[in-house]
C-alpha cells in the first residue's frame, strides 16, 4: 500500500510501506495493504511505519526516528488519516 504523510510545513514522506500503526483518540490502531476504506482522527502520539526501504528528504529526515531497517517512527501532536483503494494519508500536526 501507498502511505503519504503531509504536514502543514511539507509532504513528509510518500512511498509502499508494509504496515502502519497509528495513535487513535481510542487507541493505538494498526492499517495493513487492503485495509477497509477508513476515516480517523488521530490523537497525539507516535506513527510507526514499516517497510522494506525508505527514503527520506533531506530536510525532513530528522523528523524520524529509526527502530531498525524496516521500522521508523514519526512523532504527531493531532491528525486525520484516510484510507481508501489501497492509499492510506496522513495529515499530521
Amino acid at each position: 500500500m501507498i502511505l503519504e504523510i503531509v504536514s502543514p510545513e511539507a509532504k513528509l514522506f510518500s512511498a509502499e510501506v508494509t504496515s502502519v500503526t497509528l495513535p487513535g483518540v481510542d487507541g493505538s490502531f494498526q492499517i495493513l495493504n487492503n485495509h477497509a476504506p477508513i476515516v480517523s482522527i488521530l490523537a497525539k502520539g507516535i506513527v510507526k511505519i514499516t517497510a522494506s526501504n525508505f527514503a527520506f528528504a533531506k530536510e525532513v529526515a530528522n523528523k524520524f526516528t529509526k527502530l531498525d531497517a524496516q521500522n521508523y517512527t514519526l512523532a504527531i501532536n493531532s491528525g486525520t488519516i484516510e484510507m481508501k483503494d489501497n492509499k492510506v494519508i496522513i495529515l499530521a500536526d
